[in-house]
């Protein structure tokens, strides 16, 4: 009989636990548990950071961790461009033209917009984009939209479509970087189909024909020159998306089943999450994205990882915790997820109420000496500090926790109130706020007296604050309007950082300046659910709270954050966890079954 050690070239070995870093394929004796145990291949999809536009019928492009979504359906036409780094998605430059049902290819860096649909009919127009603006291309020979896509920015493939008159086309086009040339037809008209691999190897994939209108399985191969007959899918389907190559393609959009191609047939694999039409996507067939997308009655901004390997990934996720003793919104916050500290705020009058948080539940803590709502902290739990806020009054009380007791500290140089705090009780660092107007005022607190720093670049309230004394993050607010942008601080100065993707104010914030976290928060109309990791020079999208509130109070860190209390249409004592996108190895226990 062929041992193990014959087939692989390995020993199964005996351990007490299962290894720290494990191969695929490798099988161990845990002789702890007293079980033979392996790493195993696994295929899923996950959920992402969203796009911060919902949109339909839009482009692809790139890889899983260097994703771009081009143009769509908001449902009106956009401009939108984002780029999505592996997490969640940042802002881009924008189309030159706004549209929706056209197609993509190339990479983040270097991608091409072509076809599509702005008014009446479809379009010709062609963009280059280099990573940070796009420009106009060769246009197409033939204008058309619910067009296939594939290849670069310098070797790229428009496929079928639809055109006008009313009617599908076969017609193939091959891009040199600067022009369209005729390339070998379809053996199917169709439109809504999708595209995948090289110019000179591409795939091109169900679709639906026209007139009559029926969707199709159509497989098709493509050589640079001829297209051949390739093997059907096992479902037909229309507003599809795809990834890979000609002999490793992913399939994937509605119905949920996705399915994977290995140059002759069609496998099906993992379901996404949410079926879904009009969809984008990028990647490989190992590692896929899909975005947006036409669910079924709204537009969507979801985004789904596919991943076929040793490991299992988890994304970003928001999990319901312990709710507050006392429901009240404009409290503050300091701490960690395990060890939380929720102060003041206000119910139906401002609040002096402490809670401290093990992790899964709030107790109550020493009460602070002023009621005040609106105030910033920072600290931890039991070194935690109360900075200025809003009694009857702007207020320049600053107060000390020392996990029991609140006591008096050295009182802020100018009072006010929807100001943000960052480091310390020993170091603390209170920026920006309200007086009577907005403010731009930065001072250092030293443990017992408050010092100038250098102002803020933009005066501004009620915005999410994280980091330390000597670097420092201000992120989003309010100045006349709803704003984006960031500013950093490295102890003596502030300067511009990136800008958020959602402009929204009444936001928490935690972490660092290099790994920040926002959330909550409200736009101009509504309190809002949007999550954004920063890390030091672009916030991207990331998993949406379950409850949408503004005046909330933070605390955590990027990876393990913490949200609490708040407004909706009313006070809340929600407490929501956040946890980061990880991943691990897929070990399981070997049976004969």
């Amino acid at each position: 009989m062929t041992t193990f050690k014959e087939i692989s070239g390995q020993l199964i070995r005996t351990l007490t636990s299962d290894p720290t870093n494990p191969e695929e394929g490798q099988i161990w004796y845990n002789s702890t548990l007293g079980v033979l145990r392996g790493v195993d291949q696994l295929e899923a999809w996950s959920s992402a950071g969203p796009l911060g536009t919902a949109r339909y019928a839009l482009a692809g492009a790139g890889t899983q961790t260097a994703g771009l979504a081009i143009g769509g359906g908001t449902p009106g036409n956009t401009s939108a461009t984002e780029e999505y780094n592996g997490s969640g998605w940042s802002t881009g430059g924008s189309l030159g033209t706004a549209r929706r049902q056209l197609t993509g290819a190339g990479t983040q860096t270097a991608g091409l917009a072509i076809g599509g649909f702005i008014t009446t009919a479809g379009v010709a127009n062609t963009e280059e984009y280099d990573g940070t603006s796009w420009g106009p291309g060769g246009n197409l020979g033939t204008a058309r939209r619910l067009l296939g896509g594939a290849g670069t920015q310098t070797t790229g493939l428009a496929i079928g479509g639809f055109i006008t008159p009313s009617a599908t086309t076969t017609a193939t086009e091959e891009y040199d970087g600067t022009a369209w040339t005729a390339g070998g037809a379809l053996g199917t008209a169709r439109y809504r189909l999708a595209g995948s691999g090289t110019q000179t190897s591409a795939l091109a994939f169900g679709g639906t024909l026209f007139p009559p209108e029926v969707i199709v399985a159509d497989t098709e191969e493509y050589d640079g020159s001829a297209w051949t007959t390739g093997g059907n899918l096992n479902t037909a389907k229309s507003n599809l998306a795809g990834a890979g190559t000609q002999t490793a393609t992913l399939a994937f959009g509605s119905p949920a089943v996705a399915e994977s191609y290995n140059g002759t047939s069609w496998t099906n694999t993992a379901s996404l999450a949410t079926a879904r039409g009009n969809l984008g996507g990028a990647g490989t067939q190992t590692a896929g994205l899909a975005f947006g997308g036409y669910p079924g009655g709204a537009v969507t901004a979801l985004t789904e990882e596919y991943n076929k390997s040793a490991n299992r990934y988890f994304g970003a996720a928001w999990a319901s915790g312990g709710n507050l003793g006392t429901a009240r919104s404009a409290l503050s916050g300091a701490g960690t997820q395990t060890a939380g500290l929720a102060f003041g705020g206000y119910t139906t009058a401002n609040s002096n109420s402490t809670e401290e948080y093990d992790g899964s539940a709030w107790a109550g803590g020493g009460n602070m000496g002023t009621a005040r709502e609106n105030l910033a902290g920072c600290g931890i739990q039991t070194a935690g500090l109360a900075i200025g806020g809003f009694d009857t009054a702007s207020s320049n009380a600053t107060e000390e926790y020392d996990g029991s007791t609140w006591a008096g500290g050295g009182n802020l140089g100018t009072a006010r109130y929807l100001l943000s705090g960052a480091g310390t009780q020993t170091a603390g660092l209170a920026f920006g706020g309200y007086t009577t107007v907005n403010t731009n005022v930065t001072e250092e607190y030293d443990g017992s007296a408050w010092t100038a720093g250098g102002n803020m670049g933009t005066t501004r309230r009620a915005f999410a604050g994280a980091g330390t004394q000597t670097a420092g993050l201000a992120a989003a607010g309010f100045t006349t309007t709803q704003v984006t942008s960031t500013e950093e601080y490295d102890g003596s100065t502030w300067t511009a950082g990136g800008n958020m993707n959602t402009a929204s104010y009444l936001l928490a914030g935690a972490g660092t300046q290099t790994a920040g976290l926002s959330f909550g928060g409200s736009t101009s109309t509504a309190p809002t659910t949007a999550t954004e990791e920063y890390n030091g020079t672009l916030w991207t999208t990331s998993t949406a709270m379950a409850t949408a509130r503004r005046a909330l109070g933070g605390a955590g860190t990027q990876p393990v954050g913490l949200a609490f209390g708040g407004f909706t249409t009313a006070i809340v004592a929600n407490t929501e966890e956040y946890n980061a996108a990880y991943s691990d190895f897929n070990i399981r226990t070997l049976t004969t079954s």
